[in-house]
């Protein structure tokens, strides 16, 4: 399935192997000038990927954390929106629900900007101040009088709680090898992908005794204990370790010449209009990125689509409270798991026998994509299974008799392969897109964030309607189908994905084709 069944190829590797790929973007050094260039040394103690591997964990686990708080953050206002309905005396549903889809807006221009800035600023300094706006941003959610101040204040909150999941792909692109990078996103993806399941269990339960107030207190707690994470986390950063280090260079022997490759000829605007537009271009002009962003938006968006079936499948259709519906949840959570530990088990040594690239003479990165195509498959069985066993499977014409349904079981086991289906889709597509674009891992990921959340939160919208219109049923069989219909794009990437990345510029040139 690789180039190496497919013919000989031209490749012209860099003149000095480059750290994880990473492509330099300062050439105009004359040979006067290397004896003063700032690399890493061999066994250098400040490269991120020679830290301890407990160190690079707790980094992997900080931002983990601090992705799930952010989109657990999202899903858990969900439960509480009959309490803001009844606060604020609104009729409407859709009016209620535009404070998911602000926050998901929220996220997607945050993605945008701020893997940008953490490519052109480093990643740390971008976390910290960011972790601090959204928890700031929380509070006046908690303490708001009207409906306005919600849907502003989530918009900054989603905003700000962006970064570490726009940018938490490329610090485990920093901090781990090839080898061990599926297993790195496994454990951040454990925070990212269970968040969504996280918010509306945790978020039941509290609005059901407490209010739909203490949620938002809850999320607070939790971006702080986030904040302190990130505050024991080190740069990782090649590029803005490398810069610092000639810039003190340079500062203790007063010689300006100490540079290092990644040195931008650009300053002031030009370079952060490069670093804020480079994603956009990526995601319309990178063949790559324009599919993947499609599929993972789409499913993405019937993941979010679940957060507006499961209440009305458990709350509406059988009575459950806020809290026990919320359990039904954790079907999905279920399958989450099991997708982060199929890695060890078996998806790491599938990866491992793929064919190398003759060129860098490592697995190529469409190796990964064998675990999305077997997500594709799992995903939307996961969606048939629970349309239809979530619906009664008699009716009455008596008002007073109820509707029996099936038992409750076989709804949320459906959960479990819809939440590994989605979950490898995730992960391994987003080592795809690093695997392509090493040194712009986080613009590549920004653009594909910012196409699933805007999938995301404008879904939802039309969601209760379409479940009222069409049923459960109905409305998952479609869902499902759409999820079939796009089953042919991993397939196509997983056979022809090499000849794909030989005509990107882009990412022929970063990995050395």
């Amino acid at each position: 399935m690789s180039s190496v069944e497919n013919g000989p190829v031209t490749c012209a590797k860099p003149s000095r192997p480059i750290s994880g790929g990473l492509e330099p973007t300062n050439t105009s050094h004359s040979d006067d000038d290397a004896g003063l260039e700032v690399y890493w040394e061999t066994g250098d103690p400040e490269n991120p990927r020679n830290w301890s591997a407990a160190y690079r964990s707790f980094i992997v686990g900080a931002v983990s954390v601090s992705s799930a708080c952010a989109i657990s953050y999202s899903t858990s206002y969900t439960p509480g929106i009959p309490g803001i309905k009844e606060s604020f005396d609104i009729s409407s549903d859709t009016v209620v629900l535009l404070g998911l889809t602000t926050y998901m807006l929220g996220l997607a221009f945050g993605c945008l900007v701020f893997a940008s800035l953490s490519e052109l600023y480093g990643r740390r300094p971008v976390y910290l101040i960011t972790t601090l706006a959204f928890a700031c941003s929380v509070i006046p959610v908690a303490l708001a009088r009207n409906i306005h101040t919600i849907l502003v204040c989530r918009a900054l909150g989603g905003f700000f709680g962006s970064a570490t999941i726009a940018g938490g792909p490329g610090t485990i692109n920093d901090v781990t090898s090839r080898r061990y990078r599926a297993l790195a996103f496994s454990l951040w993806s454990l925070g990212a992908m269970t968040g969504p399941v996280i918010g509306p269990i945790f978020g039941g339960f509290v609005y059901q005794y407490l209010g739909w107030r203490w949620i938002n207190w809850i999320i607070l707690c939790w971006a702080g204990v986030s904040a302190v994470a990130l505050f024991l986390s080190k740069e990782t950063y090649e590029p803005a370790i490398l810069r610092a280090r000639a810039r003190k260079q340079q500062e203790q022997t007063g010689d300006l010449r100490w540079w290092c490759r990644y040195d931008s000829p650009k300053v002031g605007w030009d370079l952060v209009r490069s670093h804020l537009v480079r994603p956009i271009i990526m995601a319309v002009c990178e063949p790559i990125c324009l599919f993947w962003n499609l599929y993972v938006g789409v499913i993405y968006a019937t993941l979010f689509l679940c957060f507006v079936g499961y209440p009305i499948a458990f709350q509406e259709h059988r009575g459950w409270p806020p809290g026990i519906a919320g359990l039904g949840y954790c079907g999905i959570g279920t399958g989450v798991v099991l997708a982060i530990l199929s890695e060890p088990i078996f998806i790491r040594h599938i990866i491992a026998s793929h064919p190398r690239d003759p060129c860098t003479g490592r697995i190529a990165p469409e190796a990964s994509i064998f675990a999305v195509c077997l997500g594709a498959i799992l995903s939307p069985m996961g969606e048939f299974w629970f349309s239809w066993t979530a619906v009664a499977t008699t009716t009455t014409a008596q008002p007073s008799s109820a509707p029996t349904y099936t038992h409750w079981i076989y709804p949320i086991l459906a959960g479990v392969p819809f939440g590994m289906g989605n979950t490898l889709i995730f992960i391994y597509s987003a080592h795809y897109l690093a695997g392509s674009y090493p040194i712009y891992a986080a613009s590549a990921m920004a653009g594909n964030a910012m196409v699933r959340y805007v999938f995301a939160g404008a879904l939802p919208l039309a969601g209760h309607r379409l479940y009222e219109s069409w049923g459960i049923a109905w409305t998952g069989t479609l869902l499902g189908l759409v999820e079939v219909a796009l089953i042919p794009i991993p397939i196509v990437f997983y056979r022809y994905g090499w000849w794909v990345r030989r005509r990107s510029a882009l990412s022929r040139d970063l990995v050395g084709l």
